[in-house]
């Protein structure tokens, strides 16, 4: 279907490039309800932790670019047709990297482990931290019921935090730069 690793390893420098760190690249059905797939990337500016839309115009731009160039020379990156879409992280952001799961403790996220993981397949609670014991990082979520559940970091299948009050509250506003530059057409219809 899709090579994710050689597709990270083609989109990371790219977004680097920019002054960007990827969050995520996926393959995803695509939300046109066309029944087709997106490549997904989710970049974010480490200043702010998210991007605007020209960032993620350039992106996109740098992007096609290498993809195309790497599909003229023979590789086969993915399978049939697809379209792209880059994207900030947004507030319920999905945690893929170590870093992600330190900075957001002491908030609330659910973990789907992949399906042959022991103990439940979802959990829902508040964030404890990511810790190593020998040699395999393990993340720390204890639940409504106050049970801890340490999950090593090869079981999860996805992560992502929970839209909460406390959240809202933690995460930078938005850049609504341009918002004060919108024009108003003052014309009236015909009658």
């Amino acid at each position: 279907m899709a090579d994710i690793a050689r597709l990270t390893a083609l989109i990371e420098p790219e977004a680097q490039a920019l002054g960007f760190e990827l969050v995520r690249v996926a393959m995803i059905a695509s939300e046109a309800g066309d029944g087709g797939m997106a490549l997904q990337i989710m970049a974010e500016d480490p200043a702010t932790g998210q991007l605007v839309i020209d960032q993620c115009a350039a992106l996109s731009r740098r992007v096609s670019d290498v993809i195309d160039t790497a599909e003229e020379a023979g590789e086969v990156l993915i399978e049939g047709t697809y379209h792209l879409e880059v994207s900030s992280p947004g507030i319920d952001r999905p945690l893929t990297r170590e870093k992600d799961f330190a900075n957001w403790v002491g908030h609330e996220v659910k973990i789907a482990r992949v399906k042959d993981a022991d103990g439940p397949r979802t959990v829902k609670g508040t964030l404890e931290g990511l810790h190593a014991d020998r040699g395999i990082n393990f993340v720390h979520v204890t639940d409504a019921k106050g049970v801890t559940h340490m999950i090593a970091s090869g079981q999860i299948h996805s992560a992502k935090l929970v839209l909460t009050d406390a959240l809202i509250a933690a995460t930078r506003p938005l850049d609504t730069s341009g918002a004060d530059e919108l024009i108003e057409d003052t014309e009236k219809a015909d009658d």
